[in-house]
């Protein structure tokens, strides 16, 4: 089931209402970030600037919800978006602020971010209590279950799932934590799409499959409603278990996208025939349907009562561009989430992250080149892994109220060890209500 949000809402509330027909709700995010000035051999037109930036992101989104019929539920979220990224959102794969890619412009802009159906068949198994939640009505479902998902919403939504690292308005802020970064899951430039999924229930195991639609351009935000054409099928099989007494769970997901993609192997070669060019030369040889796919696997575990881990890593295939989300063909995340018992805080939490990305050969060598891809391009690479190391403390202020600084290094950004290390500094406000 959906988690895009997690454990916010007061408690007193699930425990008062055993079951919901309606739900309105709200959250409120405002994350600001400075980067100062950083060293650059040299920059290129997709670079992240060498000089001192602000960015920021500022959303409003609502969340409602009613049951039409038993065991069925339809969710629609309007959103309000805000922001400037760093450098036009160019120079980097791992994007400081995973809400940067929903907010295109300086300003207020209203669309819809999701709507759909949830219908859920039991099987039996015993009950199993659902607390309110964002898209998320209280009530019981059976142990063993189907959950069809359809409409308009974001893969990320059913699959990737992670108690402590998923969502940048509460966890980490880098969206290399909100999901892989290699994780090129099909959808608009916003990062949802439409499509239908399912989720099979049967104890402590979960399959989940889906398939989504994609941009008509990548990265773009218009939607290729050719599901059957070009769209992105994921399945996903999650394991929950015990381990020392402390609940964890492992999920192996694999993805599979088809696309009319560049190939890096093609836009080299056109790059050299055509020296004088654009070097962003994916864009002239994105002429046939191209396969993109990848695997990975994801664990979170507890540790004890306050204190828990979690791992990401995926592979993709490499030889395409990206098609949705970021440029990444390897990825891992890794980190600790702390809860404040320890110093009588026990809603704060403090997080300690590292990501590391790697890009393929194909694209290491259209980029030593001078090739541009969508976000990155400095005009020549010293090919090195991007690395970010990340900490966090979130303060709980007043009841879903929470106040965040943040702090991000980031070595050899764009895979580049002639640029960086860049620092960047985060405060960030967030409010569900």
């Amino acid at each position: 089931m959906m988690a895009l949000c997690l454990s916010l809402a007061p408690q007193t509330q699930a425990e008062e209402m055993t079951s919901e027909d309606t739900t309105a709700r709200m959250q409120s995010t405002y994350a600001w970030q400075s980067k100062p000035a950083m060293y650059s051999a040299y920059s290129g037109r997709n670079s992240l600037q060498a000089a001192d930036e602000k960015s920021y992101t500022a959303t409003l989104t609502g969340y409602f919800g009613f049951r039409p019929w038993k065991s069925g539920e339809i969710y629609f979220n309007p959103e309000v978006t805000q922001g400037t990224p760093f450098s036009g959102l160019n120079g980097t794969a791992a994007f400081t602020n995973g809400e940067l890619t929903r907010t295109a412009s300086s300003s207020p802009t209203l669309y819809r971010q999701r709507l759909f159906l949830r219908q859920t068949w039991g099987m039996g198994g015993g009950d199993e209590v659902v607390e309110s939640d964002l898209n998320q009505m209280a009530g019981t479902v059976d142990k063993h279950r189907f959950v069809l998902t359809a409409g308009n919403f974001s893969t990320l939504d059913v699959f990737d799932d992670n108690l402590y690292a998923k969502d940048p308005r509460v966890h980490f802020m880098n969206a290399g934590f909100m999901a892989p970064l290699a994780y090129d899951y099909a959808a608009d430039a916003r990062g949802f799409g439409w499509g239908v999924t399912g989720e099979w229930y049967v104890d402590e195991w979960v399959f989940r499959a889906g398939r989504m639609t994609g941009p008509k351009t990548p990265n773009m935000l218009p939607v290729d409603f050719r599901i059957f054409k070009h769209y992105g099928d994921q399945v996903e099989l999650e394991h929950a278990h015990l381990l020392a007494d402390q609940p964890g769970k492992v999920r192996l997901l694999a993805w599979r996208n088809r696309a009319k993609l560049a190939s890096f192997e093609d836009a080299l070669a056109y790059l050299n025939a055509h020296p004088a060019a654009d070097p962003q030369t994916i864009l002239d040889v994105r002429n046939s349907e191209k396969i993109k796919y990848g695997f990975g696997i994801n664990i979170e575990q507890a540790i004890n009562d306050d204190l828990g881990f979690f791992l990401r890593a995926m592979k993709a295939d490499g030889k395409t561009e990206t098609y949705a989300f970021t440029e990444a063909d390897q990825s891992l995340g890794l980190g600790l989430s702390i809860k404040g018992s320890g110093w009588h805080r026990a809603l704060d939490t403090v997080g300690v992250g590292y990501i590391q990305n790697k890009i393929s050969k194909d694209r290491q060598r259209y980029l030593e080149a001078g090739g541009l891809s969508f976000f990155i391009g400095d005009g020549a690479l010293s090919y090195g892994a991007e690395q970010v190391f990340e900490l966090y403390y979130s303060l709980q202020v007043w009841k879903s109220t929470y106040l965040t600084a943040d702090y991000q290094r980031m070595w050899n950004p764009g895979f580049n060890t002639d640029r960086g290390p860049a620092i960047f500094f985060g405060l960030r406000a967030h409010a569900e209500f």
